[in-house]
């Protein structure tokens, strides 16, 4: 297509701009949406892979099975004979046990019920690598230390937890005891997680005496030359028969870290693609729109296509013209779209960032404003193909005499 016939046709899309800037609009809303779901998909993939490289490959998970968080339902826990026979089978690393129960913490008259995490203070750099985050402020839990605790990002911010914001060195109050502060961990990008309070194995128990040897969670490291999968199974049967429980109905799982992010990541999958055949619904609209927008412009330029006939024009560049025109309105409805759906997705993740979910944040990938760009162009060059094919099939003489 020469530079000649573009000029024409994008003469006639601002000539018709009422007609042109509706169409536009139509394009427009389902590319914005299309743009804003998946920049939070690609935002979510990106959390994923974080935690990936952070944690590593090789971790593996046991948990025992109950109702609500691990370790909440006493009737399900991996017991300490458990975990030391786990950490004799043969391709373990390291193991640590991680206990965990409600508590009540209280400030300034203010109580609240979060998660309290009991850890093994002499492998708290496997803990915290295992949970991909570390110490912020302060300093790490250190073995002995039965009046300190490590408290989640949250309790630092103002109207998260309580209405003033937790400072190093200060006291509270868990479960009737005091404590004092000795750090604060950095963001997961969950409320749950960031609300958390971490203290040593000795603190834990005096806490909770009926809890003792009664892990909720073992975290495992694989040897380097062992494959985690092939561990997870050989973990699996050899603590089912040293529990003595009939296959299928164990009281615990073994999961390794690639499993639990496989799981997620076709949790994100499945919802990115929901929410993107729900947008398309918008583009179809906007299809037809387009589509009957270009066969009302050919009834009215019926008389305009008989003159270029008659002066020589042929069927491919009436058929350029407007298969041209109506990709100029896909164009310029996806440009603005994308705008639009960049302006959401930021104005999105910060509401959700200050809401304290750090990890809906949204990804504006070059292959996403690519491919948009490139769709919106084509659904509208498609929607206008009958139309210019009906065009170009006019006769010059009946064009002519079209009224």
């Amino acid at each position: 297509m020469n530079r000649e016939l573009l000029n024409y046709a994008f003469k006639n899309v601002r000539k018709r701009k009422l007609r042109s800037s509706l169409t536009v609009l139509s394009i427009l809303i389902g590319v914005m949406a299309i743009y804003a779901l998946v920049s939070f998909g690609a935002g979510l993939q990106n959390y994923v892979d974080r935690i990936a490289q952070d944690a590593g490959a090789d971790k593996i998970f046991i948990q025992a099975r109950g109702i609500g968080a691990p370790g909440t339902d006493e009737n399900f826990f991996i017991s300490r004979d458990d975990a030391e026979f786990v950490d004799r089978i043969n391709g373990v690393d390291e193991l640590a046990g991680m206990y965990m129960s409600a508590v009540e913490i209280e400030k300034d008259r203010g109580k609240k019920f979060v998660f309290g995490i009991g850890l093994d203070t002499d492998k708290i750099d496997f803990a915290n690598e295992a949970f991909t985050f570390d110490v912020e402020h302060g300093r790490n839990l250190k073995p002995g230390d039965v009046d300190k605790v490590v408290l989640g990002y949250n309790y630092q911010v103002a109207d998260k937890i309580f209405s003033k914001p937790i400072v190093l060195g200060e006291k509270v109050t868990i479960n009737g005891k005091i404590f004092d502060v000795a750090g604060f961990y950095e963001a997961v990008g969950n409320p749950q997680d960031d609300s958390n309070i971490y203290m040593g194995y000795e603190a834990f128990e005096q806490m909770f005496p009926e809890k003792k040897d009664k892990f909720g969670w073992v975290m495992v490291r694989a040897n380097k030359d062992v494959n985690p999968s092939e561990l997870a199974e050989r973990i699996h049967e050899r603590l089912r028969k040293h529990k003595d429980q009939e296959e299928g109905k164990e009281d615990f799982y073994v999961q390794t870290f690639e499993d639990a992010l496989a799981i997620f990541n076709n949790v994100i999958l499945v919802l990115n693609g929901i929410l993107v055949l729900i947008a398309l619904v918008s583009v179809i609209v906007a299809g037809v729109n387009t589509a009957n927008t270009m066969y009302t412009a050919v009834l009215e330029r019926t008389k305009e296509i008989g003159v270029m006939k008659a002066v020589g024009a042929q069927n491919k560049d009436i058929m350029s013209i407007f298969i041209a025109e109506s990709g100029m309105l896909g164009l310029i409805g996806g440009i603005l779209g994308i705008i639009l759906g960049f302006l959401i997705s930021t104005t999105g993740g910060a509401i959700a960032a200050a809401a304290g979910f750090g990890f809906l944040k949204p990804a504006f990938p070059i292959w996403l404003t690519a491919s948009c760009l490139i769709f919106s162009f084509c659904i509208g060059a498609v929607s206008g193909t009958l139309p210019a094919v009906r065009a170009a099939k006019l006769q010059p003489v009946d064009a002519l005499r079209y009224e």
